[in-house]
C-alpha cells in the first residue's frame, strides 16, 4: 500500500446512508420498477458527496451524466448502520439525495453509491469492516439498490481494509448475497471493486481479494484501479502508466477467469484517475494530454468503466497545488477532462442502460453465445446475470440492438424457419428489423417469422431462432 493520502482521506469521509436498522431483506421496488444495467463502457466521475455542493448542478454542467457518490461508512466502528459521510443526521432515506439522483436517472444518467474509501479504511468504519454480520452488510447494499432504484454499487478498497481478512471475506460474502437476493427480486445489479493500483496492475492484496471474491460465489463485474498516487520517487508518464496497468489488471484477471473471452476481461476493468497533480506532488501530473491518450486506449480496449478523482477538482484554481480536493493543481479550463472523458459512455441508449428480453417459458434472458463482441455470433438464452450482453435497446425503426451496439439479426439473412438468430453490425440489412408485439411476440419484419428458442428448450445456452408462428411458448418473451 501507498502512504495515506489526503485525498483518500477526503475520498473517504462519506458515506451513503444505509439504515440497515428496521430494514427488511428482500424489500424494495416491484421488479418492474426496478434500475437497469449502465451502459456497457461508462465514464462516471467521482461526486464529493460530503461538502454541500449539489450533484445535478455539476452533473448538467460538466455533461457527466453517471456520478459515483463518495462514500458510505458507518459512525463508529462497529456499528451494522451506515450513513452518508458517517453521519448520523443524513440516513438513507429519500431525504437525502434522493431527489437527486432521481434527476439523475431522468435525464439519461445514474448514480453509483460508494462504499468505504481511504477514512472508513483506515479507521474500522468501511460497513465490512465495521459489521460482523453478513446478513446486515447485505441488508445495508440491498437497502441503498432499492432506496434509490440503483443499478451498480462500488466497493473502495483500500488501506486497513486490503489486509482485513475477516473484512474482505464478509464483503465478499455479502456480495453475493445481495446478488442472489437481487436475482430473485428481478432486478440488476454489479459491483465494482476500486483499489490501488500498481504501474503494472493489481498488487497481492489485491488479487487476494478478488481470489477471495471467486472462493465466496460473489461476481465482480468491475476491477476499478486507482491509477495515481503510486509514491515510486520519480517522474512518472501518468498516460503509459493508466495502460501498462490496465494490460496488467488484464492478464491478471485472464488467470482469475480463465473461461472468459477476451473481451469479457477488458469488460471487467476499470480506471480511475486523478487529473493535475496528485497526491505525491508534481512528479505524478495527469496532464491533458494524457486525457486525450487514455481516452483512446480505454476505447480501444474496450474497458467497462473510467472515471477519476473528482468532479470537483475539474477546474484550474489552483496551478501549482498537489493533492486539492476543489481544483487539479494544472492550469485547465473548468470541465475540461470531464468533457474529454465523457464520450467514453456508449453501449446503450440514454436512461441507465437498455432492457432485458426475457423468455416467458424459459426465465432466462436473450444474450450473446459465449458473450462474444464477435459479428456474426449466434444468440442465445442465457441466466439472467445483469451484465452487458443482456441489455437491449429496441428501437423506433426496428432494430434491436445490444450493448456492444451490434443488431439482432438473422444468419445469412434467411428467412426460412429454425434459421439461427445472430448479432451483427447494423447495416440496414432487411434481416435486422422486426417487430414488437403487445402480445409478446417478436417477429422478424422480412421473415414474417417469430423469435423463438431451438426445441423449445429452456436450458442455458439453448439457440434462438425464427420459426413459424403457432403459439409455442418459446415464442413468448417479455421486454423491459
Amino acid at each position: 500500500m501507498k502512504p495515506p493520502s489526503p485525498v483518500r482521506a477526503a475520498l473517504a469521509i462519506a458515506a451513503v446512508v444505509l439504515a440497515a436498522a428496521g430494514v427488511a431483506t428482500g424489500s424494495g421496488i416491484p421488479p418492474a420498477a426496478a434500475a437497469t444495467a449502465l451502459p456497457a463502457h461508462v465514464f462516471a466521475p467521482y461526486f464529493e458527496a460530503y461538502n454541500g455542493d449539489n450533484p445535478v448542478t455539476l452533473a448538467q454542467e460538466s455533461g457527466a451524466k453517471y456520478l459515483t457518490f463518495a462514500f458510505i461508512q458507518t459512525a463508529t466502528a462497529g456499528s451494522c448502520t451506515a450513513y452518508w459521510n458517517g453521519d448520523t443526521s443524513t440516513p438513507l432515506t429519500s431525504a437525502n439525495f434522493g431527489s437527486a439522483i432521481a434527476t439523475l436517472q431522468a435525464d439519461g444518467g445514474n448514480a453509483i453509491p460508494s462504499f468505504g474509501g481511504y477514512t472508513a479504511d483506515s479507521t474500522g468504519t468501511d460497513i465490512a469492516d465495521s459489521c460482523t454480520s453478513v446478513s446486515s452488510i447485505a441488508a445495508v447494499y440491498e437497502n441503498v439498490i432499492s432506496t434509490y432504484n440503483i443499478s451498480r454499487i462500488d466497493l473502495d478498497i483500500e488501506a486497513s481494509s486490503l489486509t482485513d481478512s475477516a473484512g474482505i471475506n464478509r464483503r465478499n460474502e455479502a456480495v453475493a448475497q445481495t446478488e442472489a437476493w437481487a436475482k430473485a427480486n428481478g432486478r440488476t445489479v454489479q459491483f465494482s471493486y476500486t483499489m490501488p493500483s500498481t504501474t503494472t496492475g493489481m498488487d497481492s492484496a489485491d488479487e487476494a481479494v478478488i481470489k477471495n471474491a471467486i472462493a465466496d460465489g460473489a461476481t465482480v463485474s468491475v476491477v476499478n484501479l486507482m491509477t495515481f498516487d503510486y509514491y515510486l520517487g520519480t517522474r512518472q508518464e501518468m498516460a503509459t502508466d493508466t495502460e501498462s496497468a490496465g494490460q496488467g489488471l488484464y492478464s491478471q484477471l485472464k488467470s482469475l477467469y480463465p473461461s472468459d473471452s477476451s473481451s469479457q476481461l477488458w469488460g471487467m476493468v476499470g480506471i480511475t484517475e486523478m487529473p493535475g497533480i496528485d497526491d505525491y506532488g508534481s512528479n505524478e501530473t495527469f496532464t491533458e494530454a494524457d486525457a486525450a491518450t487514455v481516452l483512446n486506449w480505454a476505447r480501444s480496449e474496450g474497458i467497462a468503466t473510467l472515471s477519476f478523482w473528482a468532479l470537483q477538482r475539474d477546474n484550474g484554481g489552483c496551478p501549482g497545488t498537489g493533492g486539492s480536493d476543489s481544483c487539479s493543481g494544472i492550469s485547465q479550463a473548468t470541465w475540461y477532462f470531464s468533457n474529454t472523458f465523457e464520450p467514453f459512455t456508449s453501449g446503450s441508449s440514454g436512461g441507465g442502460g437498455g432492457v432485458t428480453i426475457t423468455g416467458n417459458n424459459s426465465k432466462l434472458c436473450l444474450s450473446v453465445s459465449g458473450d462474444s463482441s464477435t459479428p456474426k455470433t449466434t444468440a442465445d438464452i442465457s441466466t439472467c446475470d445483469g451484465d452487458s450482453y443482456e441489455q437491449w435497446t429496441v428501437g423506433s425503426g426496428g432494430t434491436i440492438v445490444n450493448g456492444d451496439g451490434e443488431c439482432l439479426s438473422v444468419t445469412g439473412s434467411s428467412t426460412t424457419p429454425k434459421a439461427t438468430a445472430d448479432l451483427y453490425t447494423c447495416n440496414g440489412s432487411a434481416s435486422e428489423y422486426w417487430t414488437v408485439n403487445s402480445s409478446g411476440t417478436i417477429v422478424g419484419s422480412n421473415s414474417g417469422l417469430c423469435l423463438s428458442v431451438t426445441g423449445a428448450s429452456t436450458s442455458p445456452g439453448a439457440t434462438a431462432d425464427l420459426y413459424t408462428c403457432n403459439g409455442s411458448v418459446s415464442e413468448y418473451w417479455t421486454v423491459g
